[in-house]
């Protein structure tokens, strides 16, 4: 009985207990560097590195949900970078046009490993396995294994910009304010299907500590150069993504897919079509991803995106998605890029070896897993 308990009630904070642990991460790193580990300067940097990881999860989390994977979007996203830096660099096109280009380029490669997968039968982890070696070969065929650089400073501008400190302020009012209108919302929804309603000082609480999340958050990115523009794109795709989930009916076949694909097609559901879908957001959000990243490094490299499908996938096992499909957040799934990034920064401060790193993110890896496993179990 208090076995089950614990399960329920694990299940039920569970994003609040991988705070608590990105919490720990931060104080023992910090205590480790002396305090540069939470130095304006550095989160500045982590967060910057962390929402690539983010922009990825955001897409990968609807793959997995819909009990699938995708091994290949390390080396889409090194390809798509790639493509960004040779447009930009050896034939001079202009920034929009670029864009434009890869944005499509990486739709265009997602729907076709969603084709592989949905149409002809292949199953998604040998066409990620496939596109694994085939992306990273033609990236290294259009950049001829050496790296492109540098970019335009117009391009730059998208992986090291920063948001003005006045409208990082703005921005973290608005939020703020969404989240008390989103509260209130619940509050007479629940009230309107006479649903208990739970006491308006649980609301204030959350409202209080999301509010002084956001003032911390603004005012020490600040208190450096304010907001990197990768961070707030970030912020944009976990809007947009979360509202897909909860609020529309491609989101709730997503789930429906990933809990039982062979009743949600006879209930007259076009798997097929939800599967191509998905993975051609996939292939958008790699897009993204590899603009950000040849941006950040003012270069398209040859290496670039290598072995990253591992965090990303990483990152929503530890954000509670389900590896047997069906289950999932967008939040969860961030907030694991966020422990992977922490990992990641912290031990390179303190000059880790990288085996070491790569030891410590396995055992993590194998330890979420575990958590579902040991936490569903119990509800089969």
């Amino acid at each position: 009985m208090k076995t089950t308990s614990f399960k329920q009630l694990f299940t039920q904070y569970k994003i609040l207990a991988l705070l608590l642990a990105v919490a720990f991460i931060w104080a023992f790193f910090s205590w480790k560097t002396g305090g540069g580990f939470t130095s304006a300067r550095n989160l500045s940097n982590l967060m910057r590195q962390m929402s690539i990881t983010g922009i990825l999860a955001c897409g990968m989390v609807f793959v997995i949900i819909a009990g699938e994977i995708d091994l290949s979007v390390g080396s889409l996203l090194g390809l798509l970078g790639g493509m960004a830096a040779v447009a930009d660099v050896t034939y001079g096109q202009p920034l929009a046009l670029t864009v434009a280009l890869v944005l499509v380029a990486g739709l265009v490669l997602g729907c076709l490993n969603g084709y592989l997968t949905a149409y002809v039968g292949i199953p998604s982890f040998i066409v990620g396995l496939g596109g694994m070696l085939v992306y990273r070969g033609m990236l290294l065929g259009l950049t001829g294994g050496i790296t492109v650089a540098p970019v335009s400073s117009d391009m730059q501008v998208i992986g090291q910009g920063y948001l003005p400190p006045l409208a990082g302020i703005a921005l973290g009012v608005m939020l703020f304010a969404l989240a008390v209108v989103l509260s209130w919302r619940q509050r007479a929804m629940l009230a309107r299907h006479k649903l208990a309603v739970p006491g308006m000082w649980t609301d204030l609480l959350r409202v209080a500590v999301i509010g002084a999340v956001l003032a911390a958050f603004v005012s020490t990115l600040n208190s450096y150069e304010g907001i990197p523009l990768p961070v707030l794109m970030l912020l944009v795709l976990l809007g947009v993504f979360s509202y897909i989930a909860r609020q529309t009916v491609f989101g709730r076949r997503i789930y429906a897919v990933g809990s039982n694909m062979e009743a949600t097609r006879l209930s007259g559901i076009d798997v097929r079509a939800v599967k191509l879908w998905i993975f051609g957001i996939m292939g958008v959000m790699c897009a993204l991803a590899g603009l950000i990243n040849t941006a950040r490094l003012a270069a398209g490299s040859p290496s670039a995106g290598m072995s990253g499908e591992l965090d990303v996938i990483a990152a929503c096992f530890i954000g509670g998605t389900s590896m047997r499909g069906g289950a999932g957040t967008v939040h969860g799934a961030l907030v694991g890029a966020l422990v992977m990034a922490s990992l990641d920064n912290g031990m390179s401060m303190l000059d880790v070896d990288a085996y070491w790193q790569m030891i410590v993110k396995g055992l993590i890896l194998t330890l979420a897993v575990w958590v579902d496993v040991a936490t569903r179990s119990g509800r089969r």
